[in-house]
């Protein structure tokens, strides 16, 4: 057993499956929790008032990678959160403890009352389970609702099952992981921010690019795209650009292959423009916000034209950002 409480933060994560000692009784739930939605944060909240009417803490039983990468790596799903993301909002939501499982192919052959007897019963005393109404765990997604409720009644713990959220009666479906990443890449990132409850954010690490945006007045810092993060789809955004400490910055936000100098680029590149700014940003880490989308990304006839439309592109996000603040 490994006990690892991480820097500054009051949640304390399990990192292995040895033997436990010390941990105090727990109220608890399980879940991949990629992007930790809406969705997520009503099992989340109603596993906290189950903690508090108990008298236990709150705990949550998640994966040190998505499932899908392990047991069908060529469909895996862009992931909407980091680990270490995806530990500061729990955090961040009031969980005491979380119980970081190594996803393995030995591990997805558990089967459900194996795994509800090793990790809930036996490492987190668990008081009272919270999933959601469609959860399914174990082998072959064997486990659900009802067997969950069965092994409670033999091994002394209640079972919640919160009902899945839809975050707008005009929305065809819950709200989930995956429809968060089909709002993304179809460039809507307001319904994307609706179903996450806040903005969707990228971070990475500012890169020396080829400094076309400094010669025409607009420089821009550089962040390449990752190929297993969930990015909005290629288009010119209004948002957030977040500098390590801590100030927060008006930005007009590219992502795409930059056509007008480039017809044939491999990759997409994101390319955030700072309002008012002016200053060195490379080699830092940096957290970009996606607040509204702008336009379409479209090859221009020139450096003219191009320049005219940034100005455009610029006051346009000035203007929705005035209204919209940072959504932490």
């Amino acid at each position: 057993m490994k006990l690892r409480p991480l820097p500054c933060r009051a949640v304390q994560v399990i990192e292995d499956f040895g033997r436990l000692g010390g941990i105090e009784e727990t109220a608890a739930s399980i879940g991949v929790y990629d992007g930790v939605h809406v969705g997520h944060q009503a099992v989340i909240n109603q596993l906290l008032a189950e903690a508090d009417r108990l008298g236990v803490a709150p705990a949550v039983v998640t994966f040190d990678r998505h499932p899908a990468l392990v047991l069908r790596p060529e469909n895996a799903p862009k992931l909407l959160n980091s680990l270490d993301q995806k530990l500061e909002l729990l955090e961040a939501a009031g969980i005491g403890y979380v119980y970081l499982i190594a996803f393995s192919p030995d591990r997805a052959h558990t089967m459900p009352e194996e795994f509800v007897r090793q990790v809930f019963v036996k490492r987190l005393r668990v008081r009272s389970i919270v999933v959601g109404e469609d959860f399914h765990f174990g082998r072959a997604r064997l486990g659900n609702i009802d067997t969950l409720r069965e092994f409670g009644m033999e091994m002394g713990f209640d079972v919640h099952a919160v009902k899945l959220l839809h975050h707008d009666d005009r929305w065809p479906e819950p709200v989930s992981s995956t429809a968060v990443r089909r709002a993304l890449a179809g460039g809507d990132v307001r319904t994307a921010a609706a179903m996450l409850g806040r903005y969707h954010e990228i971070r990475g690490k500012v890169v020396l690019g080829d400094r076309r945006g400094m010669t025409i007045g607009f420089p821009t810092a550089n962040i390449p795209v990752s190929v297993v993060m969930a990015w909005p789809a290629d288009a010119v955004y209004a948002g957030w650009y977040t500098r390590p400490d801590g100030s927060r910055h008006m930005a007009a936000i590219n992502i795409g292959r930059r056509p007008t100098f480039y017809q044939h680029a491999q990759q997409s590149l994101l390319e955030a423009h700072l309002l008012d700014f002016d200053g060195d940003l490379y080699g830092e880490e940096a957290r970009v916000e996606f607040v509204e989308l702008l336009r379409s990304e479209h090859r221009f006839d020139g450096i003219d034209s191009l320049v005219r439309q940034l100005r455009v592109d610029v006051e346009q996000s000035r203007e929705i950002l005035m209204a919209e603040p940072p959504s932490h």
